[in-house]
């Protein structure tokens, strides 16, 4: 009966602004307003996708390049819009919306969305910040990783001072180029910042992961590489000073969590609004516009020990501060949604 009255047709663990904007907005509109589908596949690289627009609840002014992917189609019938239009359907008929995040990190979308027709919404993220108020120790045991953790890797940051080392890793599913592991690896080694990147065996499309052997004589004192780490450690380690991220949702979170300031090279989907959300709205990130060597190795030297690294770090410890809050109880704003979705859903 639980499972019954409890009817999530769609639970969205994301962004707040990836459901609001995207769902209802961003493609509804997009296609009322004739902004997609694209023309054709010019209107990828001839600036169209600069355009600004200004009717998404709770955001005053966005890019089409910073809305998610999906909108970039050049097809009438696209599978994926679509989709998407039946999930905003099913999503008006579920009891209720659940979000991993907080309501102070988003705010005014969260406040915004209260005008539009869909069921109610609870914010209770950060989820891993929640999970530790779990005292059932089986519960506690559960992970979402999709590939074995390394844990060498702390072993090594703690040999490092604080904030000194950039973290890169681009997610589970994420895939490059070969050149552009190579523009990323040489942008790591000129920087001469101490860096723990995490290569996954199929991160190159099609291809082995493989470095060059002068990058790896290069950086062998000041570089660990790792198929795959612990993050949520990671991104709490003192050693940290910055993260290189492809912007997914969760990696997103954890960064704010841990207090880390963020480069984003975001490849689909929410990326991009997330990316756009931590540059412009959080103060905490730097945009990859050109995945060139040159621009990589400037970004991170900004970021570790440039001034504008300095005020995102700053700004990062203060969202550090808001998230556990949220996600403690009593009186934590999650841990509350949390409880009144359980209320006002199940009983």
């Amino acid at each position: 009966m639980l499972l019954k009255n409890l009817i999530f047709q769609k639970c969205f663990f994301g962004q707040l602004v990836l459901v609001a904007s995207w769902h209802i907005h961003n493609i509804v509109n997009s296609l009322k307003e004739g902004l997609t589908p694209l023309k054709d596949s010019s209107y990828m690289t001839n600036g169209y996708l600069e355009t600004t627009i200004d009717w998404i609840p709770g955001i005053k002014e966005i890019r089409l390049k910073d809305i998610p992917s999906f909108i970039r189609t050049t097809q009438p019938n696209d599978l994926m819009v679509h989709f998407l239009l039946g999930e905003c359907e099913r999503a008006q008929k579920a009891s209720a919306i659940i979000l991993n995040t907080f309501d102070d990190l988003e705010h005014n979308v969260l406040e915004a969305f209260s005008s539009l027709n869909f069921p109610p919404v609870y914010s209770i993220g950060p989820l891993h910040l929640l999970l530790k108020e779990v005292t059932d120790k089986e519960l506690n045991s559960f992970g979402s990783n999709l590939w074995k953790e390394e844990p060498e890797c702390l072993e090594w940051l703690n040999s490092k001072e604080p904030n000194s080392v950039v973290y890169v890793n681009l997610g589970s599913i994420t895939v490059m180029t070969n050149e552009q592991m190579i523009e990323f690896a040489w942008g790591l080694a000129n920087s001469k910042i101490p860096f723990l990147w995490v290569i996954r065996p199929d991160l190159v499309a099609g291809e082995n992961s493989v470095l060059p052997q002068e990058f790896l004589e290069e950086t062998k004192n000041r570089g660990m590489l790792s198929s795959w780490c612990p993050q949520e450690e990671v991104l709490d380690h003192s050693a940290i000073g910055g993260f290189l991220t492809h912007s997914g949702w969760n990696s997103t979170l954890e960064s704010v969590c841990g207090g880390v300031p963020m480069i984003c090279w975001p490849f689909f989907a929410e990326q991009q609004t997330n990316c756009r959300f931590c540059c412009h709205e959080w103060g905490i990130g730097l945009e990859i516009e050109d995945a060139k060597r040159d621009k990589i190795e400037s970004l991170v030297k900004e970021m570790v020990e440039g001034e504008k690294g300095k005020e995102m770090k700053e700004k990062a410890l203060e969202w550090k501060k808001l998230a556990p809050n949220a996600a403690s109880g009593p009186n934590g704003s999650s841990f509350m949604n949390l409880e009144k979705m359980f209320r006002d859903v199940l009983l």
